[in-house]
């Protein structure tokens, strides 16, 4: 017999999945210790945890993974064969189809002016700011830079200068943060290093720094004496004191933030950020199902609300339809970078609807997470 621990480790299924599927009947532990409820699965069972895994692996919908390992072990496979055959077509379909939208995409793409294709880089932008701030503006967004190679344009921090306000962002498509700072008022000043008073005269600016580039300049803000920020052409340089951060900008443009962050107003519950972190670091935790948006093998914390406006970490049998399933490492990281010990969190009227996490002192700098489906 092995245990839940030990079928999980040798069939490549979490412990959290391994208990779905048992709620779901579809592999259901040899024997369950009746006083202490601990599930443990005869050897026989290891072949069909793998099976289980690679088919959801592939993409399977659950009625038919049912169905397939009812099958498995029968003298006939046929049923088998057929519902791989079957489940192969559906996934041979739905390519041709989307690769015949993404084919008209292309041409529609190409036949009109992309205001997200490469913009004019002639505009100076040169801003003094306060040091302080523009190291928790970045600490704020740090975590939510992208690492995929295939969108290098998430792969830096837009820094959005808009007259005398200063948004700073970063999105991973699944999570994304936001910073607002003003940066003074004025004209263009003549150097990086001009006064905390100077602000961007000029239009509209915005910039891609990339990662490397922004932590140079991070490590750089250790002291209350203003920076001055500057870009010219394709090249950005924070200057603070006698020390110097400077490199090229990325040359791609940021898709536009301010759609992605105008969501319907949802409820909103203050939360007391230590204990949150304590009930995510030790309440129950669940396995991102194959298949669901956003990076593999993650641990997700199902989030519930009370009617006297309490935020509890609930297991998968208590979550209801109002229930919101994050990432829970994301939401550790969105805790930390907001630096207060009582957040403001924003479900919406859905549990699609990302989750925002708001500061209480501050509207314009928060973090989005977008939610896991919980219906597999």
């Amino acid at each position: 017999m092995r245990s839940i621990g030990e079928m999980a480790r040798d069939s490549g299924l979490g412990v959290s999945a391994l208990r779905f599927y048992d709620r779901a009947g579809v592999l259901v532990p040899a024997r369950v210790d009746p006083a202490s409820g601990y599930r443990w699965y005869a050897p026989e069972q290891l072949d069909e945890a793998r099976v289980l895994a690679r088919l959801r692996r592939a993409g399977m919908p659950l009625a038919d993974i049912r169905l397939a390992l009812a099958g498995w072990s029968g003298a006939d496979p046929d049923l088998v064969r057929r519902l791989l055959q079957a489940h192969l077509r559906r996934l041979e379909r739905g390519l041709a189809e989307a690769r015949s939208e993404f084919s008209t995409l292309r041409a529609l793409l190409d036949h009109r002016e992309n205001p997200m294709t490469a913009s004019p880089r002639t505009n100076a932008v040169r801003l003094s700011l306060g040091s302080p701030e523009l190291a928790g503006a970045i600490d704020a967004v740090r975590f939510a830079v992208g690492k995929d190679p295939e969108l290098p344009m998430l792969g830096g921090v837009l820094f959005d200068v808009d007259g005398d306000t200063l948004h700073v962002v970063a999105t991973d498509r699944y999570r994304m943060a936001v910073a607002r700072m003003a940066s003074g008022s004025g004209s263009d000043s003549a150097s990086p290093s001009a006064s905390a008073s100077a602000g961007h005269g000029g239009p509209r600016e915005q910039v891609v720094v990339p990662a490397p580039l922004v932590d140079a300049m991070r490590a750089l803000l250790g002291s209350d004496e203003p920076a001055g920020f500057a870009v010219e052409a394709d090249r950005v340089t924070l200057e603070a004191g006698e020390r110097q951060a400077s490199g090229q900008r990325l040359a791609h443009d940021f898709p536009d933030y301010r759609r992605l962050v105008q969501l319907p107003a949802g409820r909103r519950v203050v939360v007391d950020v230590p204990a949150l972190r304590e009930a995510l670091e030790t309440g129950p935790v669940r396995t991102a199902e194959a298949g669901e948006p956003g990076p593999s093998a993650r641990d997700v914390s199902v989030l519930a609300t009370t009617d006297d406006g309490t935020v509890t970490v609930v297991g998968d049998g208590d979550a209801d339809g109002n229930s919101v399933g994050v990432d829970r490492g994301f939401l550790l990281d969105a805790l930390a970078a907001a630096d207060r010990d009582r957040l403001v969190l924003e479900f919406g009227a859905a549990p699609t609807a990302p989750l925002a996490i708001r500061r209480t002192d501050d509207e314009g700098t928060f973090s989005l997470l977008m939610p896991v489906r919980l219906d597999s």
